[in-house]
């Protein structure tokens, strides 16, 4: 089910099921998950995925007594994802089907069902602007290294729109994380639940204007010096100036964890808290 609550005081205002029928096999499932939730930029509607059944539903709050819910078909298994850089395209995983759905929020349908290999896990991806292809939006995967670059502008860039125009090689499978900035021409890649620890404790780095030169890879759990622990580097995140990348280093309940800072142009450490 997903809730619709009072946006001040959080008081729930209408709770609906998602209890239905799998897009592709049509059998009913009887408790399917709400995965992401995002706001639309052009419609007073919340874009929400629901991940067994495989359907994309636009609920829009303008009446709620009276809900409208515009029901997309998409792929089984819908996880995560994010804006293009428009704000017009909704670009999300459904993961254990190996597809990437592009949701046009403006026109409320679907634009594309993109085929990636393998277990995409984007987050909310990467959007920068492709030195051949122009503007892309990246996922890495759990299940293999390949970083995946769609073509995202259909007007300025058409026959590229909703194509996978770039396959990157990363460190390895077990990627959830992508990030980019801006004002940054770095694209990070992390590897968290990759089995090999040199690869799960470090991160990957990318140069935009030279992507097929490889990558760099920072090793930020050393660089946190926490001991004993799995250390797991994941979630690259970006201060709001742009100058700063943000890394999570996940060790046990009874281990030590850390932040690491890096500065984005030295891709030298800077601080661990």
């Amino acid at each position: 089910q997903y809730v619709i609550m009072d946006g001040d005081t959080l008081e729930p205002m209408k709770v609906v099921s998602t209890r239905g029928m799998t897009v592709d096999t049509q059998e009913y499932h009887p408790e399917p998950r709400v995965a992401a939730i995002v706001a639309s930029h052009e419609h007073p509607e919340f874009i929400v995925n629901i991940k067994e059944t495989g359907h994309i539903l636009l609920v829009n709050y303008a009446d709620i007594d009276n809900l409208t819910v515009t029901d997309i078909g998409a792929a089984r298994f819908l996880h995560d994802g994010g804006w293009d850089r428009s704000k017009r395209y909704f670009l999300t995983a459904a993961n254990q089907s190996n597809k990437i759905a592009v949701v046009d929020s403006r026109d409320r349908n679907l634009a594309a069902l993109v085929d990636v290999e393998k277990i995409p896990h984007p987050g909310r991806g990467a959007n920068l602007e492709d030195p051949e292809f122009g503007p892309v939006w990246v996922t890495s995967a759990l299940g293999n290294a390949n970083i995946t670059f769609l073509g995202t502008d259909p007007e300025g860039h058409p026959e590229q729109a909703w194509k996978v125009v770039r396959v990157l090689d990363g460190q390895g499978g077990g990627s959830l994380f992508v990030k980019s900035h801006p004002k940054s021409t770095n694209l990070w890649v992390d590897s968290p639940l990759n089995p090999d620890e040199a690869i799960s404790q470090s991160i990957a780095v990318f140069d935009i204007n030279n992507l097929e030169a490889g990558y760099d890879v920072l090793p930020i759990a050393e660089w946190a010096d926490l001991g004993e622990g799995p250390k797991r580097v994941v979630q690259p995140e970006y201060n709001k100036a742009g100058d700063e990348v943000w890394f999570s280093v996940w060790s046990g309940q009874k281990e030590e964890s850390a932040i690491v800072v890096v500065d984005d142009k030295t891709r030298k450490l800077k601080h661990v808290i």
